[in-house]
């Protein structure tokens, strides 16, 4: 059976408050759960950004739910750094945490000073971090100069089973290309027949028999004027696309490349319904295309409202002997 997880959004939360929702979203019957690693919030109204690793230490221990997290290396992050982490949490609990990398995003990376790449060779740099963080995690002393440098770095505390390596990818061409160094997909949700193309591009590029994993942008609320309206005040940002979205530098150039957004866009980009029925549908077009596990993130800032229905009315559905949406 498909695992439906609560996405903690720490552009939108403080993390003390989001710690209380993973344990809320536990007991309402979220089978597992995942961190977004942020440095700078989308837009301003947003207004949190806390540190995703060391919140997601104090959310294992809190809950019983395994976790994912999706980083970008190679710029603000040094592989072998976040590969430390990422083996430690593994170490302390094992087999409950993923780790997809991905090519980055300017708003968060850029902190650096270090030169925004165009993308092909932001994909160049993620492979070879990602062959550094393998190495680490196979027990290797690591020396590598390339486009990123390491120098005799190895992981003396390493778990019994080193943490799964996804590949996150929302084009076809990225798909392809992180097939076949990635233990699974990681990617976000879109028609079911862009999504289609996507696994089968994974799939060619080395990915076959490999799990799927999607993140699934929604906003739910009593009515659907509230829906609507909570997704365009938080999540608009998701209107303006991929091309743009990796290359903007601020909150606030998020804000003025969002100015022309109108509500009714958002239903492009979020799945938006004050009916949780239509909730659970949309949800199982995407278990039919074969996903493993599928992330929710409430865009909203409804968090509480939006585990008690889903907890309630959607995830019993998706549980063995769920009576289907």
């Amino acid at each position: 059976m498909v695992r439906i997880g609560f996405h903690a959004s720490h552009e939108q939360f403080a993390p003390s408050e989001l710690l209380g929702l993973v344990q809320v979203a536990e007991a309402a019957g979220f089978a597992c759960a995942m961190s977004s690693d942020h440095f700078k919030p989308w837009g301003p109204a947003q207004g949190h950004s806390g540190f995703a690793w060391s919140w997601l230490g104090a959310a294992l221990q809190a809950t019983g739910l395994p976790f994912g997290v999706i980083s970008a290396l190679g710029y603000r992050y040094h592989p072998a750094v976040v590969a430390q982490a990422a083996a430690t949490l593994s170490e302390m609990f094992p087999e409950r945490l993923w780790w997809a990398l991905g090519s980055g995003q300017r708003l968060n990376e850029d902190i650096t000073g270090l030169p925004w790449p165009e993308r092909a060779e932001r994909n160049a740099r993620l492979r070879e971090c990602a062959e550094v963080v393998r190495a680490l995690f196979r027990g290797e002393t690591v020396t590598h100069r390339g486009r990123i440098t390491v120098v005799e770095a190895r992981l003396y505390s390493l778990p019994a089973r080193p943490p799964r390596l996804l590949g996150a990818a929302v084009t076809e061409e990225t798909a392809e290309f992180v097939g076949g160094w990635a233990d699974g997909l990681l990617t976000v949700h879109a028609k079911p027949d862009r999504l289609r193309r996507v696994i089968e591009a994974f799939r060619r590029g080395g990915g076959a028999g490999k799990p799927l994993f999607l993140q699934v942008s929604l906003n739910w609320a009593a009515t659907e004027e509230e829906a609507l309206g909570g997704a365009f005040a938080q999540w608009r940002y998701n209107a303006l696309g991929g091309p743009v979205s990796w290359e903007l530098r601020s909150p606030e150039e998020f804000d003025t490349a969002t100015r022309f957004v109108r509500p009714e866009d958002m239903h492009d980009c979020v799945l938006v319904s004050a009916d949780t029925g239509r909730h659970a549908a949309w949800l199982n077009e995407f278990v039919e295309l074969g996903f493993d596990e599928i992330q929710l993130h409430q865009v909203g800032t409804n968090q509480r409202g939006f585990i008690e229905a889903f907890g309630a009315k959607v995830l019993p559905q998706f549980e063995p002997g769920g009576r289907g949406p």
